[in-house]
This record gives structure tokens, C-alpha cells and sequence, in this order.
């Protein structure tokens, strides 16, 4: 089974594309160190306060899936907020 978890982050302390880099690359980082899962930025585009990261894991358990995509965009809500983020919209989809 694959999970993908998409968030949709607004970055409000953002000045410049160089500010919204540091605000993801830190996020992208601590979160695959603290679960082991794959990151990456979908829809790169040249607005600084805006993003949208795919985090992705595979397993055998349906809820094991479930279990950790929920304590990742729990991490991704506490990492944004101390970065001056926030996450606006996440989904996730199991196949």
C-alpha cells in the first residue's frame, strides 16, 4: 500500500523565494530524518508564500499508514508554526 499525504502550506513570514526555500527545506528535512518517509515540493512556483509538499511512505499495513501519516502532518503543523507557516489544507490517499 502507498500513502500520499499532500499539504498545502501558506508561509506569511516570507519575504523572498530565498525565505520560503529555508521554511521548506527545513520542513522537508526534519520530517524525513524524524519518519523516514519521501518529501518533496509539488507546484513549485515563484509565489514566496505559497506551497504544496507530497509526503510519501509504503508498508503492507493499512494502518500502520494511517498511524504515521497522521503524527507527520501533526509534525508538519508544529515545524510551520515555529517557522511563521502554516499548514491551510492537507489530503491524504491510501491505494
Amino acid at each position: 500500500m502507498i500513502a500520499i499525504l499532500t499539504l498545502e502550506i501558506r508561509i506569511e513570514a516570507a519575504q523572498s523565494l530565498k525565505d520560503k526555500r529555508q521554511v521548506l527545506r527545513s520542513l522537508k528535512d526534519r520530517l524525513r530524518s524524524s519518519f523516514n518517509v519521501s518529501v518533496a515540493e509539488l507546484d513549485p512556483s515563484n509565489l514566496w508564500n505559497q506551497a504544496t509538499i507530497g509526503v510519501v511512505s509504503i508498508s503492507s499495513s493499512r494502518d500502520y499508514l494511517d498511524g504515521l501519516m497522521k503524527n507527520v502532518e501533526h509534525a508538519a503543523h508544529r515545524i510551520t508554526n515555529n517557522a511563521g507557516a502554516e499548514v491551510t489544507d492537507s489530503f491524504l490517499e491510501i491505494e
